[in-house]
């Protein structure tokens, strides 16, 4: 006596193309449902999380009394306005907070990927002083970034545009991100 195999027999054959067709759905609907959760968000996005990231954990740019104007994909703005305890013993804003200032900036800037990046190195140069009450402005601009590196130009500027400071900062990726997110 021979068998046929179950899958022979009209009635089996029927539950395993029914079985498979809902297997098929299903797939489909994880797939879709999986596509959703690894939606890439714009660039602006990731720039404007990341400094929320990095804001919420900056204590000493808070502390400065500088607040984060504007931030995008390689570029942040800073604004402070210059109080009494900002002053040096010349009656302008001491260099310190200034640097401070643009390399808050030059920091927003580099982070506005969603990658960890730190300072290697940071030069400034003063061109006029910062008066008080003078509300100023630092604007970071990436010039370069090339793997793990990157170089970017600060523009301090006062009342009317004045250029205050120039400051150049370099960069360095190191491992991390501020906020999770599926990477390609």
């Amino acid at each position: 006596m021979h068998l046929a195999p179950a899958w022979r027999k009209p009635r089996a054959l029927a539950i395993l193309l029914t079985v498979r067709s809902v297997l098929c759905r299903v797939a489909a609907k994880l797939s879709k449902a999986s596509a959703k959760d690894k939606a890439v968000i714009s660039p602006d996005e990731r720039a404007r999380r990341s400094a929320q990231a990095m804001w919420a954990k900056d204590q000493a740019t808070q502390w400065l009394g500088a607040e984060l104007q504007d931030v995008g994909p390689g570029w942040a703005v800073l604004a402070l306005t210059v109080a009494p305890h900002h002053l040096n013993g010349h009656g302008i804003c001491h260099g310190g907070f200034i640097f401070t200032l643009a390399d808050s900036a030059f920091a927003f800037a580099c982070n506005s990927y969603n990658r960890l990046v730190v300072a290697q190195q940071n030069t400034i140069t003063y061109l006029s002083p910062g008066q008080p009450g003078e509300r100023l402005l630092a604007r970071a601009d990436e010039t370069s970034l090339t793997g793990r590196s990157g170089v970017y130009d600060v523009v301090v500027t006062g009342a009317e545009g004045r250029k205050v400071a120039l400051f150049r900062g370099l960069s360095r990726q190191i491992s991390g991100q501020h906020f999770e997110e599926e990477t390609e």
